[in-house]
């Protein structure tokens, strides 16, 4: 038997980076993956027909997840589809970096927007379901640097600090009936981001990281897999790092 038999999860941000390797895991281990994309509709049907192939009942839908009301009718969506939603991995995330001096307000909402408003956005709308079901996982995907700042990226670090106080907040308000609620924090993980680095900025940035090396996508997924699972069926309000040691 598969660890996620049966089990529907929405993943957001899958199309690719972490969120892809996260739907892809869920889908070997037996669940049904709905997952949102916001550009590529390329990307996002390859990762469909992906899924498919491997027994899931896979659903890509377009959502901008900083949008309350794109998010309220891609709950409604998944609902009719699906019935129901066993595990929320909140994953949409992007990074607008320069020093807080140059920093306009315009980054600084784009980059809150996204990575903190839609978490928000996705756990309010997806929580009546799973409180009559009395059942859930909720993921939401922080970063290391929520938990110890970054020169250049203060709001990215205040968005996903926030993600994690919001995190622990949600395990207290919902645990009493059967919702579990925890954060992944990710270090230096190699996606299409880190794609575009040299070969010199990547050994700096891995002279920082004790085990010497960057982070595969699936090994935060298999982070993701330990908590949507039973395998967790005692675990809320926690922030595991998956990082390399980098944060210690």
């Amino acid at each position: 038997m598969k660890l996620l038999d049966g089990k529907i999860a929405l993943v957001t941000g899958g199309s690719r980076g972490i969120g892809r390797a996260i739907a892809l895991k869920f889908a070997e281990q037996g669940a049904h993956v709905a997952f949102t994309y916001l550009s590529s509709e390329q990307k996002a049907k390859e990762l469909e027909d992906e899924l498919k192939a491997l027994g899931s009942c896979a659903k890509a839908y377009r959502s901008d997840a900083s949008s309350f009301e794109d998010t309220a009718q891609l709950i409604k969506q998944v609902l009719e589809e699906y019935k129901r939603i066993d595990v929320l991995v909140n994953n949409a995330g992007i990074t607008r970096d320069n020093l807080l001096l140059r920093m306009n307000e315009e980054q600084w909402d784009a980059v809150v927007n996204t990575n903190l408003k839609s978490i928000f956005n996705l756990t309010k709308n997806s929580l009546r379901p799973m409180l009559k079901q009395r059942a859930g996982s909720i993921i939401n995907v922080s970063s290391v640097v929520g938990l110890s700042g970054n020169a250049g990226q203060s709001n990215y670090a205040a968005s996903k600090a926030g993600v994690i106080a919001f995190t622990k907040s949600m395990a207290q308000e919902i645990g009493s009936r059967s919702i579990r609620v925890n954060a992944i924090a990710p270090g230096f993980i190699e996606t299409d981001m880190t794609d575009g680095l040299t070969e010199e900025t990547k050994k700096a940035y891995m002279q920082g990281i004790p085990l010497k090396r960057l982070g595969k996508g699936e090994e935060v997924a298999n982070a993701a897999l330990f908590l949507a699972s039973d395998l967790s069926s005692y675990v809320s309000g926690q922030v595991l790092s998956v990082c390399g040691g980098m944060h210690r």
